[in-house]
């Protein structure tokens, strides 16, 4: 099963800009309880997408430069990106089932 990567500002380009299948990226911390919740619904959705959407984690507190690049102001942040383009995020802990939507929409 497929499980999100780690992603830095150093990789950030190539693997999230440069990518040829849609990316989201999971924006947080270790010292955030929501993000810790959010986290195995992520690791789910990884495995479901295999294939199709490709997941990252950034950790916002090492990687400061991306993480303002994007206004992530507030923790977790799930963005999706396709073609270099920020095209949808979701803020906050959601159920799996607004995620999966989430996701599909951008696929579509």
């Amino acid at each position: 099963m497929s499980k999100p990567i780690e992603v830095t500002d150093n990789n950030w380009d190539s693997e999230v800009l440069k990518s040829d299948q849609p990316v989201l990226v999971d924006f947080w911390a270790p010292w955030c309880g929501p993000c810790r919740m959010v986290a195995p619904i992520v690791d789910e959705l990884a495995g479901e997408y295999d294939g199709k959407v490709k997941f990252l984690k950034l950790n916002t507190d090492d990687n400061v430069q991306t993480a303002s690049r994007y206004g992530v102001r507030s923790i977790p942040t799930l963005m999706i990106f396709k073609n270099g383009e920020a095209v949808d995020h979701v803020i906050g802990f959601r159920p799996k089932s607004q995620l999966k939507q989430t996701i599909e929409k951008a696929l579509a």
